[in-house]
């Protein structure tokens, strides 16, 4: 019997491995070498100004300048705090509460589903929240980046020199960085559509079900009344035919949806865990004695 190929366990940042998942692809690693990868995405110039960063004259270091303490570790929580809470807390990831499991047997139930509004399913209002949240991520991340460099050069002529180091690379690759992160929206329309389409397929399934086990309900209680004598025994046959439940099973409209924000609100995190590493790298600079 042939067997379907293992797919290997994909190493890298938490934001590679979620896209992976929900794309439903198999992402082979990675074999070429930072360096090699590096000179792929600078140019020319930015070679020039790397080089004098690291050949030139170390920075002096200014006199009175502040230094790295826990204040400024507290802000760096802060406004770490702040970017999860403004994902964790943004209002298009809140399901809607007015959606409960409800028996389809319950036929006033029934009745207020049908007649409930639509779940929205345009996802172009999802695009337009996540990139204003990668905007609200660049901007906090980008002007918390520059303090750490200001404190960083205030620390050491060596440190300074990494400082110096940290704000090239940041041009260079700035806008590389925005162009591959735009990219992650486009895929989240597909995991959005995938949803959508397979919830919709369900739905009909269960209506076809449904309409099915509704005829033949309708059939057996129609040989029933005809066999039967009493006009008494006609009612209830009847009765019972419309008080027997439908398919038995619970129904939640619009639950994919509710996965999809959840889904949403985690890749958006772990792309903050990204955008946050090199924040995470001049800190442990800044906490060596």
């Amino acid at each position: 019997m042939l067997q379907a190929p293992q797919r290997t366990a994909l190493s890298g940042p938490a934001l590679v491995r979620l896209l992976a998942r929900l794309a439903d692809v198999d992402v082979p690693e990675f074999r070429q070498s930072l360096s090699d990868r590096l000179s792929d995405w600078l140019g020319w110039t930015d070679a020039i100004a790397l080089s004098s960063a690291l050949t030139g004259a170390p920075l002096a270091v200014p006199a009175g300048a502040r230094a790295f303490g826990s204040a400024e570790e507290a802000e760096c929580a802060r406004v770490r705090a702040s970017l999860v809470k403004t994902i964790a807390g943004d209002s298009m990831f809140a399901a809607d509460k007015r959606r409960r499991f409800v028996h389809v047997a319950q036929q006033r139930a029934s009745a207020e589903m049908q007649a409930a509004p639509a779940v929205p399913v345009d996802y172009a209002q999802f695009r337009q929240r996540y990139v204003a949240l990668q905007q609200s991520m660049e901007t906090g991340v980008g002007n918390l980046r520059g303090r750490l460099r200001a404190l960083l050069a205030a620390k050491s002529p060596a440190m300074g020199r990494l400082a110096v180091l940290d704000a090239v690379m940041e041009r260079a690759l700035s806008e590389r960085e925005r162009n591959l992160l735009a990219t992650v929206p486009v895929l989240l329309a597909g995991h959005f559509e995938r949803l959508r389409d397979a919830a919709r397929q369900a739905q009909a399934v269960e209506q076809t079900a449904d309409d099915a086990a509704q005829a033949a309900r309708a059939e057996e209680g129609a040989k029933i009344a005809s066999l039967t004598v009493h006009s008494a025994a006609a009612a209830q046959a009847a009765d019972a035919a419309k008080a027997s439940p439908k398919h038995a099973q619970l129904v939640a409209p619009g639950a994919w949806l509710d996965v999809f924000r959840k889904d949403m609100q985690s890749v958006l995190l772990a792309e903050l865990d990204v955008r946050l590493q090199p924040v995470e790298g001049l800190l442990a600079a800044l906490r060596t004695r």
